[in-house]
């Protein structure tokens, strides 16, 4: 990543475009196709959750002080939730 900013366009500002680094370099489609930062938010969040993270630490983590709000970014993929399902399941306390 640290390449990838020194090759970046500044903003206006003169601070690095990482908005538009994220979207080149993300863009396998073409340009327009790329991820952009708030779609890299969704994803990070979203795999912390998968990982085991509990719900206080993602609102720390994404800095929302309502869980509502954490909500809109937190998608678990389908085999998540079969994974969630199967600790209820037959032999899930052969799990533990």
């Amino acid at each position: 990543m640290a390449e990838l900013v020194r090759r970046t366009r500044m903003d206006r500002t003169g601070t690095p475009d990482l908005g538009g680094a994220l979207e080149t370099a993300t863009a396998i489609d073409g340009p327009g196709t790329g991820w952009d930062l708030h779609e890299l938010r969704h994803s990070g969040l979203t795999h912390l959750g998968e990982a085991g993270a509990g719900l206080l630490e993602l609102m720390a983590k994404s800095r929302h002080r309502k869980a509502e709000n954490l909500r809109r970014y937190f998608k678990p993929s389908p085999q998540a939730m079969r994974d969630l399902t199967a600790l209820l399941g037959p032999g899930a306390e052969l799990r533990r």
